[in-house]
């Protein structure tokens, strides 16, 4: 079944749409990350511009957080302050993202810009993934035990000023790096259509010495809050969030999500990041590929509105 994508102005499969956004979701709920570095990448490969997956993938990317982030804060496992200072750089870091977007577009230069984008992200993080799996493969092979990130001191840039103690975290840190981490997570989510969630969750953990599920929580706030930002954004500013093909994701990832969350607890956690790692780094080579290939059609119209 063929349904047309009034804003992205195309053709696609329903089956096709719909299968990918099954396939996202049960990698997302295997692995516990967002999957929006995943989703738009396979959008672009299957026709859709790059300018409207990325922004068509923000509402999805804010429906898939909306649960886990209501389940952890009924639990409690939300360190609130802190989200609010992640909040407060990822909304400027949104802004700046959807603005620098926008401009992108104007240039003429946004899909080259993603497609470069996405091959450094998926590149160093599946890079880092893989080595850090398998260092913890071959520590399980020998026999020793895992290595424990303990509480100690903290780098320069935590000591320095307008200090603020955060009791959930059990940290007493700056709130400038905070702040500063909130921005990136933001400007990522607006530019690339990702949730930062696989870079804030591992920042949160390594960096600011917080509580792993406290990691989780604070993020999937974070993700819902900047990803809705993104999408009334770039609704607004640039016209490119299709709500149909956000819609048939929806669909797709909300079931895939249940049956990848079952099947990611019988597979122990090293082999998953290992798993995760292998398979950023192919879509990241797979992006790659595309930059560097001979295209189908080496030329192309764009229609230019006049200057007055």
């Amino acid at each position: 079944m063929t349904i047309y994508l009034p804003i992205a102005e195309l053709p696609v499969s329903v089956f096709s749409i719909f299968l990918m956004g099954l396939a996202v979701g049960f990698i997302s709920g295997m692995f516990g990350v967002g999957g929006g570095f995943l989703m738009t990448p396979l959008l672009i490969f299957s026709g859709v511009p790059p300018a409207y997956a990325v922004a068509s993938v923000s509402p999805y990317m804010a429906a898939s957080s909306l649960s886990g982030a209501l389940s952890y804060l009924r639990k409690g496992m939300v360190d609130l302050p802190l989200a609010g200072m992640l909040l407060a750089g990822a909304l400027i870091g949104t802004l700046a993202g959807v603005f620098l977007f926008l401009w992108l577009r104007t240039v003429g230069q946004v899909d080259l810009f993603i497609r470069i984008a996405y091959t450094v992200l998926l590149g160093f993080i599946g890079t880092i993934m893989l080595l850090e799996s398998m260092r913890a493969i071959l520590r399980g092979r020998r026999g020793q035990p895992p290595l424990v990130r303990r509480p100690g001191p903290h780098a320069w840039f935590m000591r320095l000023p307008l200090k603020m103690r955060f009791r959930r975290s059990r940290i007493y840190i700056s709130v400038l790096p905070v702040i500063a981490m909130g921005a990136v997570v933001g400007l990522l989510g607006a530019a690339l259509g990702v949730g930062g969630g696989f870079i804030l969750v591992p920042a949160l953990i390594y960096m600011l010495r917080v509580p792993t599920q406290t990691s989780v929580g604070t993020s999937l706030v974070l993700t819902l809050v900047t990803m809705a930002a993104a999408t009334v954004l770039h609704a607004e500013a640039n016209r490119t969030v299709d709500a149909v093909l956000a819609l048939i994701l929806m669909l797709g990832g909300t079931v895939g999500a249940q049956f990848g969350a079952r099947a990611g607890q019988t597979v122990r956690a090293e082999h998953l990041r290992l798993l995760l790692g292998l398979l950023v780094l192919a879509v990241g080579l797979r992006v790659a590929s595309d930059l560097v290939a001979t295209p189908a059609d080496p030329y192309a119209v764009t229609a230019v509105e006049a200057q007055p």
